[in-house]
């Protein structure tokens, strides 16, 4: 049989069919697959906009994602560990159903409607960008050449699915990233079916989609920087492939290869994800919560800052009060002495006490005495990075000191003490160097906004604190030592208040501009980036609904995310154990089949045809990374996990299930799928047939997927509520930790 493939107008080939059911081409006809994909889009949309108006109160991480919208309208600066592309999508959606920004998501359990939030316009967009990912499921299989019906089964189990569902319905960020997830994988797809016309319009068209795309995976949500390696991974295996010099490729024509892959997947997915962040800082002028996380020149360019209000120079004689950045507690002495001897035998310098206490007192008061001649006024007596000073303790007229004696609690760390100010004896002891952290040379010392270390002169110590709490003797309070390193990072203090000064302008100090500065756009977005990455790895906090990677395929243990006692109603985030359970199977089959595979190759077998294994390598296998990028990286990470993590690696097991489906009920696939070129090597083409036994058990399972979404539906949604007995049943695994169950009893013979 002869049919005509139009490839951009150029070219008409010879394709010999096989035979195959007269359903199995009915299905795979486009007005056949625009009706499939039209069902499955609109349940989709049915099911993630069902009652999304209940619960009308704040659910689990809304409380953080909704605040944050508020922030974007009221444009008051915060922080966060995830990129902004997401949350801006929030705002926005907020400014435009008429949200004020005034509601700040406290608490869960929070009431919208009394608030008059209108949170059902802001739900909308997770659960738009939630059904959308259906359809783009779809799309990826029917585009990597699987039949409609296995399509079908794919974006069935993500459809149904009661995780993602959950996940959708809310203010959360996941509905954003595995949408975006799945168009990355989409448009690659599409990219490399135009690798015989390389250079084209078209070519470059989904090369940059497939950039633009991964770019709003990794700005919606930390983790989308895994499909950034997902596609990076396939481009130096695509690069690879055409450095082989066997298949008459030239140096040249690999460089413009690698070049073209540059800017389409390097520069511009940068580019794009800067201009999250432009946008981001544009919008978030004022000061607001997420202030104190960023360095003083940050903050005082936002509008109202403490810093940028309070903030005066210092001069010589000044009076101040300095407190330690983490800790927060003053730098303090009073009258006592250390003990001669410590609990561990050592022997103390029995000096005055140097501690740290959180409280404000006049103990915490010192006067900056200079170490070189000063002028009798004018800007000469302004304290400057870089000088030497000594620090006069008021209440007991002593100069701080450190010197070779062993701290009370670090034997490794040089006790601090004072030394009576009128004894020169021990002069250089009490001499430290003001290192102002990010100064240039000549900078002047501020209250608030100058972070600053101390560092002995002599010794070259810094001086440090830690949350230890010293014995009774100290009051119990915070132990001030020296540390060696004298570019210790938490050794960073501030100067809280000027309590007095002998400046002409009073304590008024320089009269500071009410107009915010300006730092450069790169600066601010270094800084977020290194903050981002400290405390996302710092989320190491136990949390009661946290699980370990292992625990995700096998839905051993979910997310409660909101309940309502008096009706006895709840969210659980869970998936739909029947899709969940049928991924892990499919992953095992495929990695059984391959492996066999192999070793039947070894002995010279070949069990499977090669238009088969070609797909099972490259499509499947490509599904296989998604998920493996997707999903092990989070055994290396000790920071609280939990089930949603893994959404985009079910993703990508739905896709390979998909696969290992079509390969079980067919030996044949649709072939060849890549956009053929004019320089093609024509080869015999053929089509998967699956016959009536593909729409049965995709069928089947479909009904039965669908009718455990139904049965656990109650949890996704969050009602109608359930008594005790009904708890029990829906909870399929021991681990599952519900509420309202219904306490078991035995009978006693």
């Amino acid at each position: 049989m002869l049919l005509t493939v139009p490839v951009f107008n150029v070219q008409l080939f010879l394709v010999i069919q096989n035979s195959r059911s007269a359903f199995e081409r009915v299905l795979d006809t486009p007005q056949a697959s625009a009706a499939m994909v039209g069902v499955l889009t609109a349940i989709a949309f049915a099911l993630r906009f069902y009652k999304i108006n209940q619960p009308d109160q704040v659910v689990f991480d809304e409380v953080h994602f909704g605040k944050f919208a508020s922030f974007y309208i009221t444009r008051e600066y915060y922080f966060d560990v995830h990129p902004p592309f997401a949350k801006l999508l929030f705002g926005l959606t907020g400014w435009f159903v008429g949200f004020d920004g005034h509601f700040t998501f406290e608490n869960i359990g929070d009431s919208y409607t009394d608030n008059h939030v209108p949170y059902v316009g802001m739900r909308a967009l997770p659960a738009i960008l939630g059904s959308l990912t259906v359809p783009v499921v779809y799309a990826i299989m029917k585009e990597t050449g699987y039949s409609t019906i296995i399509a079908a089964f794919s974006a069935c189990i993500i459809l149904f699915d009661n995780a993602h569902i959950a996940q959708s319905r809310l203010i959360l960020l996941d509905a954003t990233l595995v949408l975006f997830m799945s168009l990355t994988i989409y448009s690659y797809v599409r990219f490399r079916k135009l690798r015989y016309w390389e250079f084209t319009v078209e070519w470059w068209s989904w090369l940059i989609a497939t950039g633009f795309f991964m770019a709003c995976t990794w700005g919606a949500k930390v983790n989308g920087i895994l499909t950034v390696a997902t596609i990076g991974i396939a481009v130096l295996v695509d690069l690879w492939d055409i450095l082989d010099h066997k298949k008459g490729f030239t140096m040249e024509h690999f460089w413009k290869h690698f070049m073209a892959r540059a800017v389409g997947l390097i520069v511009v997915p940068f580019i794009i994800y800067l201009s999250f962040f432009y946008v981001h800082f544009a919008v978030l002028t004022r000061s607001g919560t997420g202030d104190s996380f960023m360095s003083p020149a940050f903050q005082e360019t936002l509008i109202g800052n403490e810093l940028l209000m309070n903030s005066q120079e210092l001069r010589y004689f000044d009076v101040v009060t300095m407190k330690h950045k983490d800790t927060k507690v003053y730098l303090h002495s009073h009258p006592d002495h250390y003990p001669l001897q410590y609990d561990d035998g050592r022997i103390s310098s029995q000096g005055q006490q140097v501690t740290g206490y959180g409280h404000d007192d006049i103990n915490n008061h010192w006067q900056i005495i200079p170490t070189k001649a000063l002028p009798e006024a004018g800007r000469g007596r302004v304290v400057r990075h870089e000088d030497v000073i000594q620090l006069l303790h008021i209440s007991t007229q002593t100069l701080l000191l450190t010197h070779d004696v062993a701290s009370p609690l670090m034997p490794t760390n040089q006790e601090f003490t004072t030394w009576p100010k009128d004894d020169h004896s021990r002069h250089n002891d009490t001499l430290f160097y003001l290192n102002i952290i990010d100064a240039d040379s000549e900078d002047p010392w501020k209250s608030k906004s100058s972070y600053f270390r101390l560092v002995h002169g002599p010794t070259r110590v810094s001086m440090w604190t830690h949350s230890k709490q010293l014995p009774e003797w100290a009051f119990k309070q915070q132990e001030i030592n020296g540390n060696k390193n004298p570019t210790e990072k938490s050794a960073t203090w501030f100067v809280d208040q000027v309590i007095s000064t002998e400046s002409p302008e009073g304590l008024s100090g320089e009269q500071v501009p009410k107009e915010p500065k300006k730092i450069s756009f790169f600066r601010k977005f270094a800084e977020l980036q290194l903050l981002m990455l400290q405390h996302n790895a710092g989320l190491t906090s136990s949390h009661p609904y946290a699980s370990g990677p292992i625990n995700w395929p096998f839905l051993i243990s979910g997310i409660s995310f909101w309940t309502e006692n008096d009706a006895q109603k709840q969210i659980y985030l869970i998936g739909n154990i029947v899709g969940w359970w049928t991924c892990v199977i499919a992953l095992s089959i495929y990695v059984g089949i391959m492996g066999a595979d192999l070793l039947a190759r070894r002995r010279g077998i070949e069990p499977i045809p090669e238009a088969a294994r070609g797909r099972l390598w490259n499509s499947a296998g490509f599904f296989l990374l998604i998920w493996a990028i997707h999903y092990l990286p989070f055994f290396l990470m000790s920071r609280q996990l939990f089930i949603h993590h893994y959404l985009p690696s079910h993703l990508a097991s739905a896709l390979l299930a998909g696969s290992v489906l079509s390969f079980i009920l067919s030996d044949t696939v649709n072939y060849p799928i890549s956009i053929v070129g004019r320089w093609t090597k024509l080869r015999k083409s053929e089509y998967a047939d699956l016959g009536m036994k593909g729409p049965v058990v995709v069928g089947v399972f479909t009904f039965i997927l669908f009718l455990m979404f139904v049965y656990m539906a109650p949890l996704t949604y969050g009602t109608p509520g359930l008594d005790g007995e009904t708890v029990n049943a829906k909870r399929l695994l021991s681990s599952w930790t519900l509420h309202f169950a219904a306490k078991e009893t035995a009978e006693v013979s």
